[in-house]
């Protein structure tokens, strides 16, 4: 739960960055930031290298939540408001739930499936309805659903390897993997578009390095890795009402009937999924 609270934020003070900053330098630029603390972590504390597939595992989670989500999420929160974002990763619960299951070989009843299934065409209707028009999904949809997919095989994975590596080693090894081609891409995006930020979103982006892209991974993997990850995954179905109800204290952003419609059925289908998981 404090795992998901930090992650609570992250759209929203993604929305407050992307006034100032472009949308590559928020993706790359916080993965860099976090980066550099978690190399001068690992130095300190003179962790042990990871060895053999574990280098290969690490890229996995790197290209998933160093480089996927945040890149994808703040591309597509360019044009959409955040709470249309939040109800969109609303499915990463069940994302995660489905990526465990398929790692960890478990083999969960046929009605969490179903309602895992009801839970992904609500999300799905509600981004078409809410956004494009119903009949096609618009482009930060796509985007969004390709963050949820990137996250949860991070997650899931991350989760594993905390098992074996540590939780906070885990995401410390990731981000040091990727930090040479994250460098590159936050070096482009400066040249292309030189910061121009307000100090709040300067503090926004700051949030997003160390909390978002850090230490808010330190208690997530850790309760993924206690587990089991398909139970312990769903924690997060609190996280788009928190987001939502941020972005609205935030950013001024009107809660519709169409949001809080959409908000209720996906959570819901997750919870139930949840619960016939659970007997």
């Amino acid at each position: 739960m404090l795992g998901v609270t930090a992650f609570s934020f992250t759209i929203v003070f993604t929305k407050i960055a992307i006034g100032g900053l472009s949308p590559l330098f928020i993706g790359a630029g916080r993965a860099v930031v976090a980066a550099a603390i978690a190399g001068a972590a690992l130095s300190l504390t003179r962790q042990a290298l990871p060895r053999g597939q574990q280098w290969a595992r690490l890229a996995v989670v790197a290209a998933g939540v160093v480089a996927g989500f945040p890149l994808l999420t703040s591309y597509a929160l360019t044009v959409v408001p955040a709470s249309h974002g939040a109800i969109v990763v609303a499915l990463l619960p069940a994302a995660t739930a489905v990526c465990a299951v398929l790692r960890g070989h478990e083999r969960p009843p046929a009605a969490f499936w179903a309602l895992a299934a009801a839970g992904s065409v609500a999300a799905m209707v509600f981004a078409m309805v809410h956004g494009a028009g119903l009949g096609h999904l618009s482009w930060p949809d796509l985007l969004l659903f390709g963050a949820v997919l990137a996250a949860a095989v991070g997650y899931a994975e991350g989760g594993l390897l905390a098992r074996e590596l540590g939780a906070w080693q885990t995401v410390s090894w990731a981000l040091v993997i990727a930090a040479p081609v994250m460098l590159g891409l936050a070096a482009l995006a400066v040249v292309q578009q030189p910061p121009d930020a307000t100090p709040a979103q300067w503090a926004a982006f700051g949030y997003l390095a160390a909390v978002s892209m850090y230490l808010g991974f330190f208690a997530w993997y850790r309760g993924l890795a206690i587990g089991p990850m398909t139970q312990v995954s769903q924690v997060q179905l609190v996280q788009p009402v928190l987001t939502l109800g941020w972005a609205a204290l935030l950013l001024h952003e009107r809660l519709t009937w169409s949001t809080v419609l959409g908000g209720a059925a996906v959570i819901g289908c997750a919870a139930l999924a949840v619960r016939v998981r659970l007997r």
